[in-house]
């Protein structure tokens, strides 16, 4: 098992394109290291691809986000963007940058300028440990550290989910879930059940890629301030 974890690693630091990202900024510790993991596996098609990387590029440009960002102890957090779908198929698009000023519209554009890195199975605990791979190497000291899993399908290949959360939450990791429920409209109970888990840990629902960019801004901004968010479209985890 650990030669497994030490391959996942590895491929987080591989796999992919060169993650489009300049050199994070200068500065002390921050309120949240972030990594957004997104779905891109086969059930994922060009334009719903899209929705999901316009919607996260749109949350980091929305005022609310940088108000929410200066609000913190630290008025900083700094965010990763790994794309996932196989259990080999895990790559940092956006790598680490540090957000506590302009940086957000930089972050913004550099998510539009990637291009999607596979379109594998749906290897959900693998990508958890590629998440967790990466906060391992995150350039500042976070006071919290958050994995943020949107997808719109069961896991079907790879590491069981459960498994890989249990080793992110005794890591002391947070990870929240948005549930895209366009083919499986069981998937947020899945979630919850297998996938969320820490002190806090919530989960997101959109019924389709056309609200997702709705449902993300209202995520980011909960975990920006640690708070649950509004209880319309997201369920509290159970673990």
């Amino acid at each position: 098992m650990r030669r497994i974890h030490a391959l996942v690693a590895l491929l987080v630091l591989l796999a992919g394109p060169p993650a489009a990202s300049a050199e994070p900024a200068r500065g002390g510790p921050v309120d949240l290291a972030l990594v957004l993991a997104v779905d891109v596996s086969e059930s994922v098609d060009a334009d719903e691809y899209h929705l999901q990387q316009e919607g996260i590029a749109r949350a980091f440009e929305d005022q609310r986000l940088a108000q929410a960002i200066a609000a913190g102890s630290r008025g900083a957090i700094e965010v990763l963007v790994l794309e996932w779908s196989d259990r080999d198929k895990q790559a940092v698009t956006v790598d680490w940058t540090r957000i506590d000023g302009g940086e957000a519209a930089e972050f913004a554009a550099a998510v539009r300028r990637t291009a999607r890195t596979s379109n594998g199975l749906t290897a959900i605990g693998d990508a958890l440990l590629a998440a967790k791979a990466a906060l391992d190497r995150a350039p500042f000291p976070a006071a919290r550290r958050v994995v943020d899993v949107s997808g719109d399908g069961m896991a079907n290949a790879g590491t069981p989910p459960r498994q890989a959360r249990d080793e992110l939450v005794s890591a002391g990791i947070v990870i929240n879930g948005l549930a895209i429920l366009t083919d499986e409209p069981w998937l947020e109970t899945y979630y919850n059940d297998y996938v969320l888990g820490g002190p806090g840990a919530f989960l997101m629902r959109t019924e389709d890629f056309q609200s997702f960019a709705t449902a993300m801004l209202q995520k980011l901004l909960a975990e920006i301030v640690a708070l649950p968010p509004d209880p319309k479209g997201r369920q509290q985890a159970r673990r």
